[in-house]
């Protein structure tokens, strides 16, 4: 069994614009996303910490780095998932989040699952 196989981890995202917690007029846009998180492998694994890109529509880049996500960091058996929503505020009415999570497998093992590239937009039609 390769490697990938024994460490896989699916991640998706949704994502929408927080109308009620934005004042656009103060350069305020809250955004909200929820992610799953879902071990593919044959290992159970460990998250421990977060690597945000957040990026805004004039290319304004900050990083966040922090253990866990949501005051958690889930062990996930083979074929269990994680859900959590958490948000970021831009500047400006869109941008990008793109990341990464640090696991650590029960067998000691450990590796980045990558966070692709998802929009903070805020048109109401995202989904």
């Amino acid at each position: 069994m390769t490697p990938e196989n024994r460490y896989a981890v699916d991640i998706t995202v949704e994502s929408r614009y927080v109308e009620e917690q934005s004042a656009p007029m103060d350069g305020v846009f809250a955004f909200a996303y929820t992610i799953t998180i879902t071990n593919r492998g044959t290992v159970g694994t460990q998250l421990i910490s977060r690597h945000w890109i957040i990026q805004d529509d004039t290319g304004e880049r900050r990083e966040v780095k922090g253990l866990g996500v949501v005051g958690h960091q889930p062990l996930l058996k083979p074929g269990e998932s994680f859900q959590y929503t958490s948000g970021s505020q831009l500047p400006t009415p869109g941008g990008t989040m793109q990341g990464s999570y640090f696991f650590v497998a029960e067998d000691g093992a450990r590796f980045d699952a990558e966070i692709p590239s998802f929009p903070l937009n805020m048109s109401r039609t995202l989904h």
